[in-house]
């Protein structure tokens, strides 16, 4: 079976990384127009390096969970397309292959200057010089507000193609994610939404699951392995 499934931070949350939109979130010491948009970091890049050293920190102890491990396994049995929005690496080391990150990875530097990109170091600094073009203009690889995401054309192939969507842990308020279940099942595919609460395009869902990711994924993961 074709599968596309869509990842959001409620899947990295319990394995103890805050998530964007909560009231404990990630943000809540920051405005957004502070950390996570281009002009900040060209007014502030020493704040904004801070911000994501941090995140990358805290992603680098997370440890992948049931969901994240479960994913891997339906894998080995279907041919899915993880897409995530999420900026961690807790699918890969999770066990998932070929993972789309279409808001970027912490895991990655940008130059805002030449585009290249390479490896980032768990410390960025915003004296850092691109080892291409040897400017000071390096970023983390961050889709920021107001920038596209990554890999687009391919995503929405994906979600086209799919026979099942499935987006698991995501609010559905940011669009262009916001759309993909009502694409895909507008092209034939069964929709399922499984996350805490219903999220703000749960009308677009044939199917809803309510409860942790941890508990229902490996469920999900199970009847669609039998």
């Amino acid at each position: 079976m074709r599968i596309a499934v869509l990842t959001g931070a409620g899947i990295s949350a319990e394995s103890g990384l805050r998530t964007f939109r909560d009231t404990e979130g990630l943000w809540e010491d920051h405005r957004v127009d502070d950390v996570a948009t281009p002009e900040a970091f060209q007014r502030d890049p020493v704040l904004v390096h801070r911000f994501y050293n941090m995140r990358r920190a805290d992603a680098a102890r997370a440890q992948p969970n049931a969901a994240h491990r479960a994913l891997a396994k339906l894998a080995l049995r279907h041919d899915v397309t993880l897409i995530t929005q999420n900026v961690d690496d807790l699918h890969e080391r999770g066990g998932s292959p070929d993972v789309i990150h279409m808001h970027g990875s912490l895991l990655c530097a940008l130059c805002a200057a030449c585009g290249r990109r390479w490896p980032a170091p768990l410390t960025m600094r915003s004296l850092d010089l691109c080892p291409h073009c040897g400017k000071a203009q390096t970023r983390p690889d961050i889709v920021w507000f107001g920038e596209t995401p990554y890999h687009m054309e391919e995503i929405w192939q994906s979600v086209e193609a799919a026979e099942l969507f499935a987006a698991i842990g995501t609010s559905g308020q940011v669009y262009p994610a916001a759309g993909f279940a009502q694409h895909a099942r507008r092209s034939g595919a069964k929709t399922v939404e499984l996350n805490l609460s219903a999220s703000a395009v749960s009308r677009d869902f044939d199917e809803h699951r309510i409860g942790p990711a941890s508990q229902l994924v490996p469920q999900w993961v199970a009847e669609l392995c039998v």
